[in-house]
């Protein structure tokens, strides 16, 4: 095997599986150089719907916006890398660069060493767990309340976003559950049912998150509906077509989705 033929590929995640890796770094870089992800999407070859994608689940990744855009159609809009994205992209390129002098380093001793009967890639590689929820929300826990047997914890995730998810005793107190603990939720985008905002206001479910729709892609079945829900932070639910239509769901109507706290995965980094 030939000396320094790997290249490390850094990854920011979280045991959720939801990430920031290489290509969105790289999508990152495109749009604070061309200032639209319309032109960002086209240098780094994917599709305009698949940089809002990316970009949607970076703001939600991180504490903080890293892009504020303003949407304009593929062919126009406009977009911003802040100060915290711009942090981001230098403390992964400075990581990258470190990371990849061990692994060179790492990857030549392996080679020279005649004990060593397996590639190296069989070291430096694991199999990586990712996630199918669309939503996945970085947050502060505020607060826990103790049940018998479930406890209810209070997860802030935007300025006017605080999540009731429940999960039970013993997972508090495995993953050591406390206010100020950092966690992730995570949402399927199928779990949130879609009212108006009048009409959601009676209701058993434990989280009302209210937002007005930024986007709605239709499909042979189902539609997607992202909700701007504030702080950067966005939510993708799944409706029929037929409640899209009933609901006239379209850019710029408020509305809101209606989550059970037991349909809330708890998650930590």
């Amino acid at each position: 095997m030939r000396p320094n033929s790997l290249r490390p590929v850094l990854d920011f995640r979280g045991v959720n599986g939801n990430r920031a890796g290489e290509d969105r770094f790289q999508l990152l870089a495109a749009i604070d150089r061309t200032g639209s992800i319309a032109a960002a999407a086209k240098v780094v070859g994917i599709s305009y719907r698949g940089a809002w994608d990316a970009v949607n689940s970076l703001n939600n990744l991180f504490p903080r916006p890293i892009v504020i855009a303003s949407p304009g159609g593929r062919q126009g809009g406009s977009a911003r890398v802040t100060a915290e994205g711009l942090r981001a992209l230098t403390v992964h390129r400075l990581l990258t660069a470190s990371i990849g002098e061990i692994v060179a380093n790492l990857e030549t001793t392996i080679s020279g060493d005649p004990t060593v009967s397996f590639p190296a890639q069989s070291l430096l590689w694991s199999p990586i767990m990712k996630t199918s929820a669309r939503n996945t929300y970085h947050g502060i826990v505020t607060a826990v309340h103790h049940g018998a047997i479930n406890a209810e914890v209070m997860l802030k995730v935007a300025e006017d976003v605080t999540l009731t998810v429940m999960i039970t005793e013993q997972s508090v107190a495995n993953l050591n559950i406390a206010p100020g603990v950092e966690a992730y939720a995570l949402i399927k985008a199928s779990t949130p049912i879609l009212m108006s905002e009048p009409d959601s206001t009676k209701t058993s479910a434990r989280n009302r998150i209210c937002g007005t729709v930024v986007s709605v892609e239709p499909g042979a079945v189902n539609a997607e509906v992202i909700l701007d829900i504030g702080d950067g932070k966005t939510l993708c639910a799944i409706v029929t077509d037929d409640s899209a239509e009933t609901l006239e769901i379209k850019p710029g109507l408020r509305l809101c989705a209606l989550i059970k706290a037991s349909q809330i995965i708890l998650a930590l980094a």
